[in-house]
């Protein structure tokens, strides 16, 4: 018999043990979930970053002077917080394939951010062999 109020044995809540795996349940994936929002914050910011340098080169690029007008040698200098350097050498690729009125130049541009990341890209440009 039991008094009225009180349970009856199988009844009634939860029990410790029972309460205590729940809540590490939950635990366990609400840290899987945090995990997951941090991993995508930290690839957008690096998207971010990777998109401020490609515009950056971009800039670069179409700052370079006319094919004519192209010289050998280093110039450095800053665009929107980023530090850049643009290398023009002499590119060896085998003077028999070319014209000889070209000369093929490789630019080699090196971009850095403010915050350590950076960019190399490299390209040839052919200049005319009187302007080098």
């Amino acid at each position: 018999m039991s008094r009225s109020g009180s349970f009856k044995h199988g009844e009634g809540g939860f029990t410790l043990i029972e309460a205590l795996v729940a809540l590490a349940i939950i635990a366990t994936v609400l840290s899987s979930i945090g995990a997951v929002i941090g991993t995508t914050a930290k690839a957008t910011r690096t998207i971010d970053q990777r998109l401020a340098l490609a515009g950056a080169a971009e800039t670069l690029f179409a700052a370079l002077p006319d094919r004519s007008a192209l010289k050998r040698g280093r110039q450095t200098g800053e665009i929107a917080g980023h530090r850049w350097r643009v290398d023009v050498a002499p590119l060896n690729a085998g003077e028999a394939a070319l014209p000889e009125r070209f000369v093929p130049l490789a630019i080699t541009m090196r971009i850095q951010a403010p915050g350590g990341a950076a960019i190399q890209v490299t390209t040839v440009r052919l200049v005319p062999r009187s302007a080098e």
